[in-house]
């Protein structure tokens, strides 16, 4: 941290059925949360980027914005058929979604919320993924922007009342991402149509460099996109999912990773060195490094710098989400029905400890960097519902058991508001670190995986294999003996030992 300002506390949201509460901590004083806000009747609620309001949707279609400060209401609105809510990056917004009574009703309608004043609507038949939130905004509010048929439309985020100042032409676009921070590009996916192939491209969000796209990356046999931005808007991922595998090994379709840059230097498919689905492609917080997880259970594992580089090889294992740090130590991975957990200390390519979350259905670090916390939550789960929060070693720090648990985020806070990774650990209490064979290369639960293409089996034994894999992390035949497992790690880590993490910056 730059100034004298002693570092925000943490806070968590956790809302049941009809109610929400806000917690104080971690560090728990005498083992149990301090309790800010307790029991506030909601159906929902939702911080904004930046912590600074939350927003709560009540009974009765009301929705009240907060100020997180001084937990004291800003405003509220009640609308009519209200479907859905979410706040600006900054909060300065609230942008609502009511159910259309006529075809022609402006349902969508951006609020600014310290005057309550309309500033802006326009109509919207049906919400989805890739349609809601409508207006998006980069991290700052500098830029808005919205996809309509055959275009994505530019605002002015100072003065909405201009309407749209700018229109940029993409026929048969089907879903946007405007980059977060800073705001400066946009891309747009456009579905296969009449046997053009589908494609990505990324545009500039000025007016006056968005003749052509700057990058573009065609696909056939797509069915759909995630699109993710790293921070600094260099670097976009592109998951994309097909239906159908052409090679019948995958009940669930087929998918692959892509990489893209604003500079238009890269243009590629990431080379992975397992074959079956991308599981999770995440982003570190600095936005200069990537983790992947793929193939076929048990998944590999795999950081990749900026430009699409392998850079550290983690391991296999039955796992499907990774999460990074915002900190710029320690990387998390798991997998959610069986909740087998490992902590990796990037920095020094070591495990530091390993433990489960069982059924997990959320998971995220805390701002500072010091704990991870899991949820298990309902309507995915109706049993077993409850929070789990670790230490950044794996060793579980809380527990709590619900009836009926709905949510359980951490209150946003920049990471820069915090001090020094090392320094917050040692304050805590020590971590002790796993020690590693190969600290280069580690293979989750001990497992490993083979090269052999699978032989045919009807889609329903296929379904059911897949199941066993998604909840064992393997499939029946997949159980390697000693020999076999012996050779793999050799040859593995002969194999991938000599790639060198350059690590220069934090995540």
């Amino acid at each position: 941290m730059a100034t004298n300002e002693s570092p925000p506390s943490l806070e968590i949201l956790v809302r049941t059925p009809d109610e929400y509460s806000l917690w104080t901590g971690p560090p728990f004083l005498n083992g149990l949360p301090g309790v800010k806000l307790d029991k506030v009747a909601c159906l929902n609620a939702n911080f904004c980027d930046n912590g600074s309001k939350l927003l709560a949707m009540k009974p009765d279609s009301v929705v009240v914005v907060y100020d997180c400060a001084t937990s004291q209401e800003i405003r509220s609105f009640k609308l009519p058929n209200l479907a859905a809510a979410v706040l600006s990056p900054c909060g300065t917004f609230l942008q609502t979604f009511q159910k259309p009574s006529a075809p022609q009703d402006k349902n969508v309608t951006l609020w600014k919320t310290e005057t309550g004043d309309p500033v802006y609507q326009h109509s919207q038949k049906n919400m989805t993924k890739t349609t809601w939130p409508s207006i998006q905004f980069s991290s700052d509010e500098a830029v808005a922007c919205r996809m309509a048929t055959n275009e994505v439309q530019f605002f002015d985020a100072e003065d909405f009342s201009k309407g749209v100042i700018y229109r940029l032409k993409v026929p048969g676009v089907a879903a946007i991402e405007l980059s977060r921070t800073p705001g400066s590009h946009v891309a747009v996916f456009i579905p296969e149509s009449k046997g053009i192939p589908a494609s990505v491209q990324i545009f500039a969000s000025e007016k006056d460099s968005q003749s052509q796209p700057i990058a573009r990356r065609s696909f056939f046999r797509c069915s759909n996109v995630q699109l993710r931005w790293n921070r600094g808007s260099s670097g976009l991922l592109v998951v994309v999912q097909s239906d159908v595998d052409k090679t019948n090994q995958s009940y669930y379709g087929e998918s692959k990773l892509c990489y893209l840059t604003t500079d238009g230097t890269q243009e590629s498919v990431v080379a992975l060195r397992k074959e079956g689905p991308v599981h999770d492609a995440q982003w570190s917080y600095s936005g200069m490094e990537f983790g992947v997880l793929y193939g076929f259970m048990p998944a590999a594992a795999t950081l990749f710098t900026k430009k699409g580089k392998p850079l550290f090889e983690i391991g296999c294992g039955p796992y499907n989400t990774i999460r990074w740090n915002p900190k710029g130590k320690f990387l998390a991975g798991f997998g959610n029905l069986p909740g087998d957990m490992e902590f990796w200390d990037y920095v020094e390519k070591r495990k530091v400890g390993k433990t489960k979350a069982e059924w997990s259905v959320t998971s995220e670090w805390s701002p500072d960097g010091c704990y991870f916390m899991t949820a298990t939550t309902a309507p995915r789960l109706q049993v077993d519902n409850g929070i789990k929060i670790f230490n950044c070693d794996g060793s579980l720090y809380y527990e709590k058991k619900f009836d009926k648990l709905y949510q359980a985020d951490w209150k946003p806070e920049s990471p820069n508001k915090f001090g020094d990774i090392a320094e917050l650990i040692k304050s805590l209490g020590a971590v002790k670190v796993e020690d590693s064979k190969r600290p280069g290369f580690m293979l989750f639960s001990g497992q490993g995986s083979t090269s052999t293409k699978a032989a045919y089996c009807p889609p329903h034994a296929k379904k059911a294999a897949a199941i066993q894999a998604e909840l064992f992390g393997q499939g029946p035949t997949d159980d390697l003996n000693k020999s076999k497992l012996k050779f793999y790690n050799s040859e593995e880590a002969e194999k991938y030992s000599s790639a060198k993490a350059r690590h220069t910056t934090s995540f």
